[in-house]
């Protein structure tokens, strides 16, 4: 369901709210576990530029995770993204509950996923793209794929496209020159 260059920018142009998941996309996708059940995540510091960025420019930012994590929750306040949802397999539901919160349309909402609990939210929101380590079936469904892989700067390069379809990009880099 890949789509052209210009159909992403398109679509990209309207993206008033982007949303992450976590596993997969913001971190590598490995679990780490220590011997007393204490789990840790590794989070990409690019990637984290990349969504304060967004958030500076107006756009909305959310997380909704399948998994429930203190963790996430840190990573989330950090970056000041105010919409978090976790512990919800089902995405679709945790969507709509969004949606009550911020008024914005499908076609104005861009999902970044990597696994198969995020393709009933990719396959509605506007923009739906999978990260490059994505598993093979998600990357075929989405409306795009990313060069990077999760927690290796794909949420960077995501945020950083709707940026720039936006017009957004030049301004948001010219900050700190």
């Amino acid at each position: 369901m890949a789509l052209s260059h210009a159909q992403l920018l398109e679509r990209a142009r309207r993206i008033r709210l982007a949303i992450f998941d976590v596993d997969g996309v913001l971190t590598d996708g490995r679990l780490y576990f220590m011997p007393d059940g204490t789990e840790f995540k590794s989070f990409n510091t690019l990637d984290g530029h990349g969504i304060k960025l967004l958030i500076a420019s107006g756009v909305e930012v959310a997380i909704i995770s399948g998994r429930q994590s203190p963790l996430v929750e840190r990573r989330a306040a950090n970056l000041g993204i105010r919409h978090l949802i976790q512990g919800r397999e089902d995405k679709l539901n945790a969507l709509a509950e969004l949606r009550q919160r911020i008024e914005v349309e499908m076609e104005e909402i861009a999902f970044l996923g990597d696994d198969l609990p995020d393709l009933p939210v990719m396959r509605r929101v506007g923009l739906g793209m999978a990260v490059a380590s994505a598993d093979s079936f998600v990357r075929e469904q989405a409306h795009g794929v990313t060069r990077a892989h999760g927690g290796q700067g794909a949420a960077r390069e995501f945020c950083e496209f709707i940026l720039q379809a936006q017009g957004n990009l030049d301004a948001a880099r010219a900050e700190y020159l």
